[in-house]
């Protein structure tokens, strides 16, 4: 088991009524716009411009998320292209049902950096140095 977050975070909410599903548990789907939404939040500073999702890898629910529960993601940049970033993120929970935060979701998004026009755009070179992942 993991013992703590991996990466920086990027976006914490909490869960509400209105984001459950069918079983009173948070809605899979929430979780998934959070984690894009922190992703593209951590993307765009590096790329210091607009990013979009163009895939997400290895998506795993590892427990359900309940109402109340503090959500947070963690980004973790695990490769940088030309034009792409793909991103490590997590999902934890904090609640007051459990001593200790949970992590509940992970999965590999990649963003692609784009121009006002939507437009594939280059990541800046110093960005892709400082970022060098080996």
């Amino acid at each position: 088991m993991v013992a703590e977050p991996r990466g920086n975070l990027s976006l914490q909410t909490i869960a509400m009524p209105s984001d459950t599903n069918w079983s009173g548990d948070i809605f899979g789907g929430w979780l998934v716009s959070q984690m894009d939404i922190a992703g593209a939040i951590h993307c765009e500073q590096i790329t210091r411009g607009r990013c979009a999702t163009i895939s997400i890898h290895e998506m795993t629910f590892l427990v359900p998320v309940k109402i109340g529960d503090v959500v947070s993601c963690y980004t973790d940049v695990l490769k940088i292209g030309n034009t792409s970033i793909q991103v490590h993120i997590e999902v934890w929970t904090k609640s007051n049902r459990v001593d200790s935060p949970v992590r509940v979701t992970h999965g590999i998004f990649t963003f692609v950096a784009v121009d006002v026009d939507g437009h594939k755009r280059k990541i800046p070179e110093d960005v892709k140095n400082q970022y060098r992942i080996d």
